[in-house]
């Protein structure tokens, strides 16, 4: 087996008395989808928080392509190929479609945000936009405002503005969120497009089992911050511990003992 591109370790994060994730480990295979699930205050988010920078672990470690990474900024993880979306859209309402992904390039680049307004007459920049939002299907909205987008096609934009970044791993937190059925159909077709190129490693939290169960390889479990069960799609399926915790399902003795 490969180095695994992600490597985490007895991670751990406390606030005050209560430990939102106790000592939760994953390895990540390069080119692998894992799916992160488990119930509200599982500690997914702060679990996801810790792995991109944006929350410091109490206890553990977290190594990306054998480095050791553990509390390093959001930046510097950005800048070595880790990139993340959020719940809540996080796109600049008043630019346009192109011009969000623009800012994006910028950043890559390492350009002044303050060279913004030059963006436009860099040929090279607007190309490069145009070609994320050709693959994400939003090249005809590519002069819209972000503001009047739809919730679904906003969605999209900020998976477009993560890819801007070029990133190996990609952490997508609840990306069907909110959708209608169609728009989870599409970004589903979408990631998994995206996950049959080889080029990007996924990391997804995903409440929609129906979602998770057509994107993942493997599924990890998360539990009152504890890591619950790991393993395929099948696995967990029927796995009668997380059918009980998560799914909610009841588990007859012969299921339980089986």
């Amino acid at each position: 087996m490969t180095e695994p591109i992600l490597s985490i370790r007895d991670l751990g994060k406390s606030f005050g008395g209560v430990r939102a994730v106790d000592g939760v480990s994953l390895e990540v295979q390069p080119r692998e989808t894992v799916a992160l699930i488990g119930p509200n205050g599982a500690g997914k988010t702060t679990f996801y928080n810790m792995i991109s920078g944006r929350m410091r672990p109490t206890q553990g470690s977290i190594h990306y392509r054998g480095e050791d990474i553990t509390g390093w900024p959001p930046h510097r993880i950005s800048r070595l190929g880790i990139s993340r979306s959020f719940q809540i859209n996080n796109v600049f309402q008043e630019l346009s479609a192109r011009q969000n992904v623009e800012v994006a390039l910028l950043a890559l680049h390492r350009k002044s945000l303050s060279m913004f307004r030059f963006a436009a007459r860099d040929r090279a920049i607007r190309e490069e936009a145009e070609a994320v939002l050709t693959r994400l299907g939003l090249e005809e909205l590519a002069e819209t405002r972000a503001g009047i987008l739809s919730y679904g096609d906003k969605r999209l934009l900020e998976i477009a503005i993560v890819l801007a970044t070029r990133p190996s791993l990609v952490l997508l937190d609840e990306p069907t969120a909110g959708m209608t059925p169609e728009e989870t159909r599409n970004v589903t077709r979408l990631v998994a497009g995206l996950a049959e190129t080889g080029e990007y490693t996924f990391l997804i939290t995903e409440h929609d089992m129906s979602v998770v169960f057509d994107l993942a390889d493997r599924i990890m479990v998360m539990h009152r911050g504890q890591r619950l069960a790991e393993g395929t799609p099948e696995e967990i399926r029927g796995d009668p511990e997380v059918r009980k915790a998560y799914l909610g399902e009841e588990v007859t003795e012969g299921e339980a003992a089986s």
